[in-house]
């Protein structure tokens, strides 16, 4: 028996954007590197993706936004979160952000920001080295 935990990881998309290539690329990707992966789909308000967090006992959410409202959706989320009592859950944002905006989501509390060009294997090592595998929501693979 395998007795690894397995670091659960919530990929949301928040606001309007329609496009979500690199959410899913992003959470196949995590899934064929070991992790749990849930995926929320396209167009979800930051409430549904904060309370989905809380349901499915994840250790952290990944939003994918590419519209631009990267600083307002993830404020949302991450006050949801807080309001759930589920804070301690590590955020990270990936999509198209300007640079002098990550400083921003790092004050508002992202662990990460991840840009185009990213690997998926940088991603995991991130969440690997920043995730203990006994904390919230994780899980012992048989």
């Amino acid at each position: 028996m395998n007795t690894e935990k397995r670091v659960r990881v919530l990929v949301g998309k928040p606001g309007l954007d329609g496009h979500d290539r690199g959410a899913q690329v992003i959470a196949y990707g995590l899934r064929d590197l070991g992790f749990e992966v849930v995926y929320t789909g396209l167009r979800q308000k930051p409430e549904d993706i904060a309370r989905a967090a809380v349901e499915e006992d994840v250790d952290v959410v990944g939003l994918s936004i590419l519209s631009g409202s990267h600083l307002a959706m993830t404020r949302k989320v991450i006050e949801k979160l807080a309001e759930l009592k589920a804070g301690d859950i590590m955020v990270l944002v990936g999509g198209v952000i300007p640079e002098e905006d990550i400083a921003k989501l790092k004050e508002m509390g992202v662990a990460g920001v991840f840009t185009a060009g990213t690997s998926i294997g940088e991603i995991a090592e991130f969440i690997r080295s920043h995730v203990r595998n006994q904390g919230p929501g994780s899980q012992s693979v048989a």
